[in-house]
Parts: structure tokens; C-alpha cells; sequence
């Protein structure tokens, strides 16, 4: 099946294109080890992104055990990194939860699903503007008021963010983060508080999935499983659940060097 695109005024893309949903089964490795390659930082069968922009490390299979040996080998003795989908991990390595913080994705021992496009009406917002690195301290103002998920002073980086203002203040957000080959995940949904219930996040998924339609990726997107309101909607516009799975913080094995230097 291929794209259609709709170009005339106020149209939108129709549907989206069939791609192979296997490589979403390890979306992040797919990303680093394709679309995203010349953002990751990699050793052998393991990769992560920078800290700034996507605290996340993946492996090409988490069965392998020499994966995690280069996982060790990247990271470091002692260091703890969010890793995604992993059920066990080996001796010597530690769960540890979540990060501590409040993000809503990433509880201690969080489980999150994910959501594919199977029927979304993706069309650009005329409201919409394109947000740049010059807008990441407005945004992170925004994150930290609504608590999408992880959005670092990089995160920009990834993709197209696009936001909408109300007297020169952002209100709304949303963007791409990791692109796996064929498809782009929509990340940073977010609504101040104040202007929830007009249909800002919808209207922004909707122009986001327009863009990634554009140059023949399929939208899909991740939510924590506990986050039920933001799941009703996205099944509501045209995503399906496909699978879940955890999201973990782990300690590598060892001591780290500052661990050792106190």
C-alpha cells in the first residue's frame, strides 16, 4: 500500500503506509541503529542516546549476553541507564526502578504500551508553529508544568516540535522522537493545565502525524499503561494499542569511578 497525500488547502494525509511493526518490538535499538545513527553513542550491540537529549540505551537483542557486556563497556561500571524492552537482566547488573523524578512514563518498574496509527486524520494546524532550540527553556518550563515524559535540554534534536502560543506564551506542544526505520514516534503531548479541553493536543498529533505521513513514516507513540485518560484519547483519534512492556532503570555492574573518588 503506498501513501496518499492530500495537498489541497486544509487536507490531509489519508492513511498511513504499511510498514513492518516487528522493528517496533525494539524501537529504540531500530532507531539507533538506523535513522538516529549519527546520534548514537555505541559500542558493539549496545547504543544510547546522549544524556541531553534521550536518556534511553537499547541492545540489538536483550537475550544476548554479550550485549550487556557492551553495554557495560559503553555506560560504564556503576551507572545506572533506562533500558526498554527488557524483562531480566543478567547477574551483576541491579534494578533499580525509575528515575526518581516525577515523569509520568517512567515510574519505578513502570510498564508502558505502545500505540501504532491505524486510522488517525492527520492534518497540518495553521495555529501551529515550529519550535527551535532558542524555545527549549519555554518548553521545559511546559514539561515540567504538565509532565508529558522525559524532555531534556536536547530533545529538540530528534525531530520537528511544533507548539501553539496564546499572547506569545506556549501553551501546547507536541513532536517526533524515535525513528525507527519506516516510522516516527509522536512524543511531548502536552497542554498547560489552564487550556486543556479544547482540543489543542488532538489538533497538534494530528499536524505532528502530517509531517511524518509527508516523507513516508507511519506515527505511532508510547504512554505509561497507568496513564488511561492519554490512552482513551489516542485509541479515540485513530491509534491502536499494540503491545506493552516495562521500562526499567538498571545499575551495571561495578563501582564507578565517582562512587570511588568519595
Amino acid at each position: 500500500m503506498t501513501q496518499q497525500t492530500d495537498i489541497r488547502a486544509g487536507g490531509a494525509s489519508s492513511r498511513p503506509t504499511a510498514h513492518d511493526t516487528s522493528v517496533l518490538d525494539n524501537a529504540v535499538w531500530a532507531a539507533l541503529d538506523g535513522p538516529h545513527a549519527h546520534l548514537a553513542e555505541r559500542v558493539g550491540r549496545a547504543a544510547r542516546y546522549p544524556d541531553d537529549v534521550y536518556a534511553f540505551a537499547a541492545l540489538a537483542d536483550p537475550r544476548d549476553p554479550a550485549a550487556w557486556t557492551d553495554l557495560l563497556t559503553l555506560v560504564g561500571p556503576g551507572t545506572t541507564v533506562r533500558v526498554k524492552p527488557v524483562d531480566t537482566v543478567p547477574d551483576g547488573w541491579e534494578v533499580v526502578g525509575g528515575d526518581g523524578g516525577t515523569s509520568h512514563a517512567l515510574k519505578a518498574m513502570g510498564e508502558g504500551v505502545q500505540l501504532v496509527d491505524t486510522a488517525l486524520r492527520a492534518e497540518p494546524a495553521p495555529e501551529a508553529v515550529r519550535l527551535g532550540p532558542d524555545d527549549v527553556p519555554e518548553i521545559l518550563d511546559l514539561v515540567a508544568r504538565t509532565q508529558p515524559g522525559p524532555f531534556l535540554k536536547r530533545t529538540i534534536a530528534l525531530g520537528t516540535y511544533l507548539g501553539i502560543r496564546d499572547r506569545e506564551r506556549l501553551i501546547a506542544m507536541a513532536g517526533e522522537r524515535i525513528r525507527p526505520p519506516g516510522w516516527t514516534e509522536i512524543s511531548a503531548v502536552c497542554t498547560d493545565p489552564a487550556y486543556r479541553g479544547r482540543g489543542l493536543a488532538t489538533r497538534l498529533v494530528r499536524a505532528v502525524a502530517a509531517g511524518i505521513r509527508e516523507r513516508g513514516d507511519t506515527p505511532f507513540l508510547h504512554a505509561a499503561a497507568d496513564n488511561t485518560t492519554a490512552i482513551r484519547l489516542y485509541e479515540s483519534i485513530g491509534f491502536t494499542l499494540r503491545r506493552r512492556s516495562p521500562v526499567l532503570l538498571v545499575r551495571s555492574p561495578g563501582t564507578s569511578r565517582e562512587a570511588t573518588a568519595l
